[in-house]
């Protein structure tokens, strides 16, 4: 006997790639069946919803929805039971789940997901560039960082950089060191980008010290001298000033704290990211 045609007929106010890939994998399990498949997307008001419906309901169709305005989702549910058509409601049990359990209110935002997607890429792209531009590997990242962090060894140059980019905000840095050449693409960037990372000579002095001994090295040497300290720590203070950029003294701050008063220095305490 050979069967009739199936139609399925999905509703989302997004893409409807969620219904879709269910709908989708049910089909594969009947190869022998032959089914329409209409998908409408980013239905978001109760007209489109209600001319996605009479479809369904004219090609007897399996309603599949991934709507999340309650309104919208009441409409459709109660259009189903009363013209006994198969509705499948996919995100509601789930997200009420989650509300009871978490006793939050969800966002009802329509594509959430969509958003979601791309603020991850967006941070793996920040990660890439904080790697790409760390240590001045290469200047001209300056002209494209949101942030440029300057310091001598041992502020915290790299870790907080991949902290800050993990905040979806792309960050290069550059080591300082006395004499050495500054790349013009300092001085062609907006200062309130730039920040210069300074420290005290002693506690400076106590940490290079301590990895030296980590290596296995004599702590006293000319890496751990602290009148190098000052001198290069003046060297930084006093190209900071010629920038006039923000200053942050990260002696005793943890890279959560520093990276806390960069974003506010910065005016990026609001900066949308999913941490």
């Amino acid at each position: 006997m050979e069967s009739k045609c199936i139609s399925i007929v999905i509703i989302s106010d997004s893409a409807g790639e969620t219904a879709l890939k269910l709908a989708q994998a049910s089909m594969a399990q009947y190869p022998d069946v032959e089914f329409l498949l209409t998908r409408r997307s980013f239905v978001t008001k109760e007209k489109a919803l209600t001319e996605s419906l009479e479809l369904a309901k004219v090609q007897n169709a399996l309603v599949l929805h991934t709507i999340i305005s309650k309104r919208l989702v009441d409409i459709a549910n109660d259009f189903c039971q009363k013209n006994d058509l198969f509705c499948m409601d996919i995100l509601t049990p789930v997200v009420k789940e989650i509300k009871n359990r978490s006793q939050k209110e969800p966002s009802r935002e329509p594509g959430a997901l969509h958003h979601l997607n791309e603020n991850y890429f967006a941070r793996i792209n920040a990660m890439e560039f904080a790697v790409k531009y760390d240590d001045g590997k290469d200047p001209r990242g300056f002209l494209e960082a949101d942030i440029v962090l300057l310091g001598v060894s041992r502020t915290s140059k790299t870790p907080l950089s991949l902290f800050l980019a993990n905040k979806n905000l792309k960050v290069a840095n550059l080591p300082l060191i006395p004499d050495a050449h500054i790349p013009k693409q300092l001085w062609e960037i907006d200062p309130s980008k730039i920040v210069g990372l300074t420290n005290d000579p002693e506690f400076l002095n106590q940490i290079r010290k301590e990895r030296m001994r980590a290596y296995g090295l004599n702590p006293d040497t000319a890496y751990s001298d602290i009148d190098k300290f000052r001198k290069e720590l003046e060297f930084a203070n006093d190209l900071y000033e010629k920038l006039g950029c923000v200053v942050i003294n990260v002696a005793q701050l943890s890279i959560e704290e520093t990276a806390s008063i960069i974003l506010h220095e910065l005016k990026l305490e609001d900066h949308s990211y999913y941490s």
